[in-house]
């Protein structure tokens, strides 16, 4: 994945969000044919917001946005916005078959992070990065160098939170990106259905016994894990788990086998993605003689979730509402 400190190239069954944003004010391209035709006049514009200490200033909706990661350009489809997307790039996993349609129709400008000569060629108003790698100054990629063009960005609110990022967070993210594209009821209608679903899941397992869950997405000579900074480990809170690592103070990091034996998780959780199998990532703990006492290695529990779930955008409900079910299958 490509903002960790070690290399990553990143489905869940997937439950259908939101094909019926159409149905406040209208269908979303009838919204945004209205929006293109007078932008410079917008409701509810200029609009200024400071995303991840950069302040920018809004006219009017964004009409040529690129997002260059997966959970970016998800966000963007799931409110409606392919028509006004001219860009994509690096996919983790699949995108949801809910919005393959509208992902087709937009222009991939590279597998993983477009150059700065191809990302300039599609002559974007607007560049979305879930990662911080998606703005990185020595590919010439920096939201400075890109503001000097005339080009307003985003980040992830994911990667500038200080602390936890929990459902605040998500709310925050999508609130201002539909507010940013002139599309606010439709944040609204997503936050509503995204909180829904959760907050369903969560009455589900309020009375249940919380596993522990060590969090696997890669290594060998140590092991690469969620710590208690990033959604991922509200996702394992809200689907009934207790993350042994919740006290790791990044969204991601480095661990030892030797604190993953000490700490005796009950449940093993493995991120699905890229190169590396659920299968390989299964047999490398099954056949490392040190883990054999470990409880979820024992007894042989692992979970699964797509890597593009464990991130902050549209598919958190979707994560919780699969990792519940894994946790505490009687109580789905």
């Amino acid at each position: 994945m490509p903002s960790y400190p070690r290399a990553l190239l990143r489905a869940l069954v997937p439950v259908p969000l939101l094909i019926p944003l159409a149905a406040c004010g209208g269908s979303p391209a009838a919204q945004d044919a209205k929006a293109n035709a007078g932008a410079g006049s917008a409701p509810g514009f200029p609009y200024s917001v400071t995303n991840c200490g950069v302040t920018s200033t809004y006219q009017a909706p964004p009409q040529r946005a690129v997002a260059m990661n997966q959970h970016a350009t998800e966000i963007l489809l799931a409110l409606g916005l392919e028509g006004r997307t001219v860009g994509t790039a690096y996919l983790d996993d699949a995108v949801l078959p809910a919005y393959r349609p509208a992902y087709d129709k937009i222009k991939v400008l590279a597998k993983e992070y477009p150059s700065k000569e191809v990302l300039l060629g599609a002559n974007p108003d607007f560049v979305y990065g879930g990662y911080s790698s998606a703005f990185d100054k020595a590919q010439g990629r920096d939201r400075e160098g890109l503001a000097q063009s005339g080009i307003n960005s985003r980040l992830s609110v994911e990667y500038c939170t200080k602390g936890k990022v929990g459902l605040d967070q998500l709310r925050t993210e999508i609130t201002e990106v539909a507010r940013t594209f002139g599309v606010p009821e439709r944040g609204e209608k997503l936050i509503a259905d995204e909180r829904r679903r959760i907050d369903a899941v969560s009455a589900r397992v309020k009375d249940k016994a919380r596993p522990t869950v060590f969090v696997y997405d890669s290594g060998e000579a140590s092991a690469f894990t969620s710590g208690g900074n990033g959604i991922g480990n509200e996702i394992v809170a809200l689907a009934g788990g207790t993350n042994v690592f919740a006290d790791l103070d990044d969204t991601f990091g480095d661990v030892s086998w030797e604190k993953v034996i000490e700490r005796k998780p009950e449940v093993v959780l493995i991120y699905d993605y890229g190169g590396t199998t659920v299968e390989a990532k299964k047999q490398r703990l099954l056949n490392d003689p040190a883990l054999a006492q470990v409880p979820a290695v024992r007894n042989r529990r692992f979970v699964v979730l797509p890597l593009s779930s464990a991130v902050l955008g549209v598919r958190v409900a979707d994560a919780v509402e699969s990792l519940g079910g894994q946790l505490h299958p009687d109580a789905a």
